[in-house]
């Protein structure tokens, strides 16, 4: 997870190396004009460390999501029947509807 840190652009002119060494840490600093953000300053992927980066942890949904409908993801033969186009409402070279008889 990465920490952010806002600092005054007046503060990195003065510690520009120690707000390296955090961001090689994997903290992400903001820096700050005026009270506005003004821009932020990441690790490039090739900086971030192993250990800076977050574990990833399984299972994390386990036990909280129950499956109401089990058969849900199971085609719906009406649905099927439109998209085969077993009985077409639509004349297929102009697109207009048919007629009913």
């Amino acid at each position: 997870m990465t920490i952010q840190n806002r600092v005054t652009v007046e503060e990195a002119e003065a510690g520009l190396s120690r707000l390296i060494e955090q961001v090689r840490q994997g903290e992400e600093i903001v820096l700050v004009e005026n009270g506005v953000a003004v821009a932020r300053i990441v690790a490039t992927q090739e900086l971030v460390t192993d250990s800076a980066k977050p574990k990833r942890q399984g299972g994390f949904w386990a036990g909280r999501v129950k499956e109401i409908d089990p058969d849900w993801w199971k085609p719906d033969d009406e649905l099927a029947d439109l998209f085969e186009g077993s009985e077409s409402r639509f004349d297929e070279r102009s697109g207009i509807p048919k007629a009913k008889p």
